[in-house]
């Protein structure tokens, strides 16, 4: 018998295929903007989790609570300094530590000037910092100790992303007036801020930018079998007794990967949320464009339905076939929206990582986001059918007959 419901509702949609693909057209649009949102947010949450990944549990930054990056080339405000590293480097239980200050930089390479980004750190302690940003050398070699005027470079400097010409172990850039020789270019990371990377030598970088403490960020590996929140709690009294600071007053703050991942989680839902409330708004209308559909469908078939039930039909014969045709609308539309998502959604992933040089923004399509939609079009097809399958089961026999 079911199959029967569906051999008629499938021969009743393809009677009416301009209207039946018009129809869909509200479905499927629908669908494939759910899935793209849906699917770029898992895809971008994903990327950035397997970043906290390799970044590992084992790691906190210490800032200014005046945020990251001062006035550039000044030390105007509340700032870290190399006393305050010191203060950290001797609190029990850290394994490693790093540091960096920050400042944009003009920098010029034959004839053409840009204004970018430039990192200082001492490459004696570099360890911690290179494995927060997964940097490895793609050619030449890192920065060691003593490398007065060198530097290293992003992956998108050899790669002609920053400059017009290609930018080599060996050539010279300009910054800020001193010309520093490129030691080593890094590995791709899929981040443009990191693939644009310039890094110094502390010591360099002080003189360049006329910062003599400043520091940015300090970052603290802890040791194996160590408490990271125990650890933490004790840099922190160290620091505000070295400060002469209290709870209340304290102007640093103590960062951890998972705080930095819930964070960003929580802004990605909210997001999510809003943008795919304005997708389900589509939805609505397309829900709207079944019922109408169903609704012309019964007035124009009063005569077939008066036939059928005087054959014999019952009520819920005439309301199944109804409700299966409209969710087969529903399905359908799903079927097309999620293969028309996940095509967008590779698109927009292959702009991202071609264009805009990102790998961060990438297409997720788990099974139950598939089913998830598919299901999801099918109940709106059929919800949308409910009120007029129910009003074409009711049509009296005798009237339907005599309907012209």
């Amino acid at each position: 018998m079911i199959k029967d419901y569906f051999i008629l509702a499938t021969r009743n949609l393809r009677k009416r295929k301009m209207r039946s693909f018009l129809t869909l057209m509200g479905i499927f649009i629908s669908i494939a903007t759910v899935f793209m949102l849906v699917s770029l947010s898992l895809g971008l949450q994903g990327a950035v989790e397997e970043e906290f990944r390799a970044l590992g549990t084992d790691k906190v930054f210490i800032q200014s609570r005046t945020g990251f990056l001062g006035p550039p080339g000044s030390e105007s405000g509340i700032f870290l300094t190399e006393d305050d590293v010191d203060t950290v480097s001797k609190v029990r239980g850290i394994k490693d530590y790093s540091y960096f200050v920050a400042g944009n930089a003009k920098v010029e390479f034959r004839g053409q000037t840009n204004y970018l980004l430039v990192w200082g750190m001492p490459p004696e302690r570099q360890d911690v910092y290179l494995e927060v940003g997964a940097f490895a050398a793609e050619e030449g070699r890192l920065l060691e100790k003593g490398d007065k005027d060198a530097i290293t470079i992003g992956w998108f400097y050899p790669q002609e992303k920053v400059f017009k010409k290609q930018v080599r172990v060996g050539n010279k850039l300009e910054i800020n007036g001193h010309d520093l020789k490129v030691k080593g270019t890094l590995e791709r990371i899929g981040n443009p801020d990191d693939d644009k990377a310039i890094m110094m030598n502390i010591d360099t970088f002080r003189e360049i930018f006329d910062i003599p403490t400043k520091v940015d960020v300090i970052i603290v590996q802890i040791k194996e079998g160590e408490d990271l929140n125990e650890v933490s709690d004790r840099i922190e009294d160290k620091l505000r007794k070295a400060r002469g600071v209290t709870e209340k007053t304290q102007d640093f703050t103590i960062i951890k990967p998972e705080e930095l991942l819930e964070s960003f989680g929580n802004v990605l839902n909210i997001i999510t949320a809003f943008l795919a409330s304005i997708a389900a708004i589509s939805l609505l209308v397309g829900g709207i464009g079944i019922a109408n559909t169903m609704y012309t469908s019964v007035l124009e078939r009063t005569r077939e339905i008066g036939v059928m039930k005087a054959v014999g039909a019952r009520n819920k014969d005439i309301r199944n076939i109804f409700l299966i045709e409209s969710g087969l609308l529903g399905l359908i539309g799903g079927i097309i929206g999620v293969l028309l998502g996940y095509g967008v959604s590779k698109s927009i992933e292959y702009i991202a990582i071609n264009q805009l040089n990102t790998t961060l923004l990438q297409a997720a399509a788990p099974t139950y986001l598939i089913i998830g939609c598919l299901a999801f079009g099918f109940l709106i097809g059929a919800i949308s059918g409910t009120l007029p399958a129910v009003q074409a089961s009711k049509i009296n026999v005798v009237e339907a007959l005599r309907y012209e």
